[in-house]
């Protein structure tokens, strides 16, 4: 059974995706992007060692009446894609009314055949520029980051959310 490294939780963020969210950050990241928003995440040693029931009942526990959706963030959740697609797995069979959001550094094209993306709505896509760094765009810190509608790209084209 795969496991994967969580540092922290936030109950009701409105700036990683539309509403309030749930937000699920795992440690670890590859890229060391200058300007990191979230440094202390970027080692993989550090966060809690969980099984994918673990994540599932820490979600549960965390759940308010005002959750709209969850976003897994980090460090860089596709790091840990294996366990991260068992977590998603269930996340959709025990809440498919939520929208799943991940954050990450690579490129939608780099990945787009990882089987981790059946279970993903919306990818923020590359890594961090900070200088490209914009805070007028909604739901990423650069401009070169996009918001990627999975389930409708999965077959050929890219396709952005309406969201700028």
């Amino acid at each position: 059974m795969n496991t994967i490294k969580i540092s922290g939780i936030v109950k009701e963020s409105v700036v990683d995706g539309p509403g309030f969210r749930l937000v699920i950050f795992t440690q670890g990241c590859p890229r060391h992007c200058r300007g990191c928003q979230n440094p202390e995440l970027i080692p993989a040693i550090g966060g809690r060692e969980m099984t994918p029931e673990e994540v599932l009942q820490l979600i549960k526990q965390n759940i308010t009446s005002l959750t709209g959706g969850i976003t897994f963030s980090g460090g860089d959740p596709l790091m840990q894609a294996d366990a991260l697609a068992e977590i998603l797995k269930l996340l959709c069979q025990e809440y498919p009314k939520y929208n799943i959001w991940v954050y990450t550094g690579y490129t939608f094209e780099e990945i787009k055949h990882w089987p981790v993306l059946q279970y993903v709505d919306v990818l923020v896509d590359g890594p961090y520029e900070e200088n490209r760094r914009d805070i007028s765009l909604a739901f990423r810190g650069s401009s070169n980051q996009r918001l990627i509608d999975v389930k409708a790209s999965l077959g050929g084209e890219i396709r952005y959310l309406g969201i700028s």
